[in-house]
């Protein structure tokens, strides 16, 4: 696609954000036998100082207990409970990279002539879903192109738009149309190489039946067509907009990726042939199928909302069960008062929508980008004798390089940290589904499924939408049911991660709520697991339990340890050192992933603003949990521009600092200075955290909006003076509407006794003789 003038352009870059563009490597390197070994220690200093700092506080208790205070015992209990749960969260922490580190060497990454082998004669379909709303069209693009590019065999992608399907803003109808168009463009610029590889694995193929010897033509016709596939996407390449750091991802990493793989194939072809060496005809046809392939997908567009007879809830879980659950049926589009339904038919004539069922789904983010041998290599680890239960595969998602802000660049260095301890929650059998993409067998979604009926519709709920991360619910759900989830041990995903602060308090607040919603269902999921003879390691069960509920317990205690002017005897150099292991341990795996070991400080300030964003989600999770309403879905803002912040969220950091900076003033006076230090390091990693994050003057442009918008009020259209009657005309049947609904309402009755009426009336004239 030609470079268009009209996009937006890149966002500009701040100092001190991201130069590197280059990602990490696809595979981990293998930890040394120093690293596992640094690992275990600090797991073990990690229980052995916390060990130390619980015995000496209780002996102290017992020891002074007849010259200690009531307030002094009840602020020791107090802060060793807020003590225990932070480092236990700690604890989770360590083991989940040791197991990490196991997962690391342990791995030996399939031979690419093994994979086709396998799919040479296991072809599952698979269905690539990319649920979107409201998405920029060139973000959704090309995490179609890197969908569509996938070397799988029979691939169907399926952009699942979830906009209005008639907005009446111009510029929300203009993007919608360009959406629309996509999957037809896409395909189209497919075409092409699609049947040239199609004939010449067709014109092999006969070179096969007929049973003649292949020769030296056949390498040089098959290093052709390759070379031929490499030129192709180079041109492409060449041709895409490079605005920011994911564009300039999508050109080098999926397109010249890709390009560079085939024209090294091409390479080795060539040099079989100046070594006038001919591979087996099994392994050339292999290649061919292989090209073949890469070109062979076949796009769709699929909007719920055009239809009366699915669910329109306002979530990504409700947008793919929507079409989860018409998957392996025949369709007839019927129009209704209500709009148009789909009437299921045995068989699919013209005009009806016919869609295919599949063996696998994935499940892909409109922000994400996927390298080209995901598919494969995830699907191939499914089709293993050992993993028939695994109904779940995924490689966590980890962060665009090169990125423009500061706020990114950290926020990145967290989801690559994110990264590394869910490949160890898999060495424990502790994983859960992360969202943003995933292989999922077909079969485990149908032994999940819950229906009802709606409306006299039925509503299929494959994935749970009742909270709103609902990919960790659904996690819990295929484990009642015997199924099992696996972390593909490579770097193969990517996903975008906010570049402003008020994108990123949308999706942490979401992040934080619904995990103590679904804590008594993974209670349950563990006692039916026992109840069927199922061995629970307690690891598996403390890493599910922190990583559902230590946002809640983080949040409450890093807020006593802020407001509540402990006893500076309760801050031991032993809580210090409890904590050591874990902070030296977070800055190696951050320089693992190519950041810096002092990011550990802009972490710990980062998360003390978002502290106030964390609260917010779990308050959220216990309102529901007592009212029982559903939180709605906030999808994050993905746009080019920047997001404002909320007014509460925005004052909070403010809040924060000042008050660390009264409580150092007011411990320093009192000679307090255990805790003076700990309030005066807050104070200088918050207000730093403010200034590098969100910046002192976003802060007072998004004060200025959160006191200023209430005054406003949005015009709405002009009324008519005459007031319109929403009931139908006394002497119009709506027949349409009486044949679909009946008579439930009883309006129709009304109009029928109007119009009754209306005929025992004489004529105008007797009318009027009547009257005189």
């Amino acid at each position: 696609m030609p470079k268009n003038p009209m996009v937006a352009p890149a966002r500009r870059r701040q100092w001190g954000a991201e130069s590197r563009l280059e990602p990490l490597p696809t595979v981990h390197p293998a930890p040394s036998d120093r690293t596992i070994a640094l690992a275990r220690l600090a797991i073990v200093a990690t229980v052995v100082f916390w060990l130390t700092y619980v015995i000496y506080t209780i002996l102290r208790q017992f020891i002074n207990n007849g010259t200690e205070s009531f307030r002094f015992t009840a602020e020791a209990v107090s802060y060793l409970i807020v003590v225990t749960f932070l480092t236990f969260s700690a604890l989770m922490y360590l083991i989940a990279r040791h197991g990490a580190y196991q997962r690391f060497r342990a791995h030996a990454r399939v031979p690419r002539a093994e994979l086709d082998r396998h799919f040479a004669d296991n072809q599952g379909s698979i269905t690539v879903l990319v649920p979107s709303y409201s998405e920029e069209p060139d973000v959704v693009r090309a995490t179609l192109w890197s969908a569509c590019l996938q070397e799988y065999p029979s691939l169907s992608v399926v952009l699942l738009l979830d906009d209005p399907p008639f907005p009446s803003d111009p510029d929300a109808a203009a993007q919608l149309s360009k959406s629309r168009l996509l999957t037809e463009q896409i395909q189209s610029e497919l075409a092409v190489p699609r049947a040239r590889f199609i004939g010449a694995l067709s014109a092999f193929e006969q070179r096969l039946e007929q049973k003649r010897p292949l020769g030296l033509s056949e390498v040089n016709d098959l290093a052709d067509e390759y070379r031929w596939a490499a030129i192709w996407l180079q041109t492409k390449a060449e041709n895409e907009q490079r605005i920011d750091h994911v564009d300039e991802f999508f050109v080098s990493q999926v397109l010249l990726g890709l390009a560079d793989e085939l024209q090294l194939t091409a390479d080795a072809l060539g040099a079989a042939l100046n070594e006038r060496m001919v591979p087996p005809a099994a392994r050339l046809h292999e290649l061919y199928r292989r090209l073949s392939r890469t070109f062979d997908a076949t796009l769709s567009t699929f909007e719920r909302k055009l239809y009366a007879s699915v669910s329109h809830e306002a979530n990504k879980a409700m947008n793919l069960n929507a079409y989860i659950g018409l998957m392996g049926g025949n369709y007839r589009p019927e129009e209704t008062p209500d709009g148009t339904v789909l009437r299921p038919v045995a068989r699919a004539e013209a005009g009806d929508l016919s869609i295919p069922d599949s063996e696998y789904l994935l499940t892909l983010d409109a922000d994400s980008l996927l390298l080209r041998d995901y598919c494969l290599r995830l699907v191939y680890l499914l089709e293993q004798k050992d993993n028939a239960r695994v109904a779940v595969t995924q490689t966590p998602y980890s962060s665009f390089r090169g990125a423009s802000t500061r706020i990114e660049r950290l926020a990145g260095a967290t989801t690559d940290l994110q990264h590394i301890l869910h490949q160890g929650k898999s060495y424990y059998g502790a994983t859960f589904w992360v969202g943003a993409n995933a292989v999922i067998r077909k079969a485990a979604l149908d032994d999940i499924v819950e229906t009802e009926t709606e409306g006299g519709f039925t509503v299929k709920r494959f994935v749970q939408d009742r909270t709103v991360i609902e990919d960790t619910e659904s996690s819990i759900d295929l484990g009642a049911h015997g199924w099992t989830l696996v972390n593909y041990p490579e770097r193969l995903s990517y996903s975008a991660t906010p570049p402003d602060f008020g994108s990123l308090v949308v999706q942490r607040r979401r992040w934080a709520n619904g995990g103590l919603l679904i804590m008594p269902k993974l209670l349950r999921q563990m006692r039916e697991r026992r109840a069927r003879g199922e061995t629970v390691q307690w690891t598996e069960f403390f890493l599910r339990v922190n990583y559902m509920t230590s946002i809640a317990w983080a949040s409450f205690g890093l807020v006593f340890l802020l407001a509540y002017p402990y006893d500076s005897r309760l801050l031991s150099p032993v809580v210090l050192l409890a904590a050591v292991p874990y902070f030296l341990s977070m800055g190696a795996d951050l320089r693992y992933c190519g950041y810096k070991f002092t990011d550990i400080f802009r972490i710990y300030g980062f998360n003390l603003i978002l502290l106030p964003v964390n609260l917010a989600g779990v308050i959220k999770s216990i309102e529901q949990a007592i009212t029982s309403k559903k939180i709605p879905f906030a999808r994050t803002p993905k746009v080019r521009n920047r997001t404002a912040t909320p007014l509460l969220y925005v004052i909070s950091p403010l809040i924060i600092i000042g008050f660390s900076a009264f409580t150092f003033w007011r411990d320093l006076n009192a000679e307090n200075w255990g805790n003076a230090a700990f309030a005066a390091f807050n104070t200088v990693l918050a207000g730093l955290a403010l200034v590098s994050y969100i910046g002192i003057w976003n802060t007072v442009v998004d004060i200025w909006l959160g006191v200023t918008r209430p005054l406003f009020v949005e015009r709405g259209p002009k009324k008519s003076k005459k007031k319109e009657s929403t009931a139908p005309e006394p002497t119009t049947l709506d027949w349409r509407s009486i044949l679909y609904y009946g008579d439930d309402s009883g309006v129709h009755s009304k109009v029928r006794d109007s119009i009754v009426f209306a005929e025992m009336l004489p004529p105008v004239d007797e009318a009027r003789e009547v009257r005189s």
